[in-house]
């Protein structure tokens, strides 16, 4: 196997999305073989890559189901990376934060973290692949004050960062490396959306922060372990 990505297996849970798309067009530029999960019967409408001979969609896997994420990692020839895109935002008051919309960012962001983790370390220890997982926390996953209105998503994040570190320590001896990036807003399409009046210069492009995490999922990344890396921009 070379140095760079040509020819790995890597896998990029929530790939169909905004930053999905572009983390997945990131890899196929570096020459990988992406494999998708997908929630649904079909990839969405604006998926850009769904007729690429290097990309492999498998759909209705719910990664919060365990069986589910294990059987579609089972499937995945010579695991060389594991990328966790895959998440969900909410934001309420803490008052007004019912008990299934805490346990939702749970599963949805730290649960499905969890579980393809686990069952991607499973695979790497298996065939002796000193391999690589990427995890996405956030801001307020790190700068817990930020949380502030956003209690279940800040929450949430936080477990995201706790399991990288974690895991990061216990897998040196291993030579997997995991890592997580810390995004502050994301330049997409649905946060233009949503926040109209924002500075959208200060937010972090898809291409920045494909690039950051593109990096930490290569060979070329020899020491990085347990890091949790800002990319706050302008913010």
């Amino acid at each position: 196997m070379t140095d760079t990505l040509d020819g790995r297996h890597i896998v990029v849970t929530g790939g169909t999305g905004a930053l999905g798309a572009a983390v997945v067009g990131k890899l196929l530029g570096e020459g990988a073989i992406c494999h998708v999960p997908n929630a649904h019967a079909a990839a969405p409408v604006h998926f850009p890559f769904p007729a690429d001979e290097r990309v492999r969609l498998a759909h209705n896997v719910d990664l919060a189901d365990s069986a589910k994420v294990e059987a579609f990692y089972a499937s995945v020839p010579d695991l060389w990376a594991s990328i966790q895109l895959a998440g969900g935002f909410t934001a309420a008051p803490v008052e007004k934060i019912e008990s299934a919309s805490f346990a939702e960012m749970m599963d949805t962001n730290a649960r499905t973290t969890f579980l393809c983790c686990r069952a991607a370390i499973r695979s790497m220890l298996a065939s002796g692949t000193a391999g690589r997982i990427v995890n996405v926390t956030a801001r307020a996953g790190l700068d817990l004050r930020r949380g502030s209105g956003m209690v279940a998503y800040a929450a949430s994040k936080a477990a995201v960062a706790a399991m990288t570190v974690a895991m990061a320590e216990e897998l040196k001896g291993k030579g997997i490396l995991v890592n997580a990036v810390a995004p502050s807003t994301l330049d997409t399409p649905a946060n233009r959306a949503g926040m109209p009046a924002a500075d959208f210069g200060k937010w972090v492009s898809l291409e920045a922060a494909a690039e950051a995490i593109a990096y930490l999922a290569s060979p070329a990344n020899l020491a990085m372990s347990g890091t949790l890396v800002p990319l706050y921009g302008r913010a």
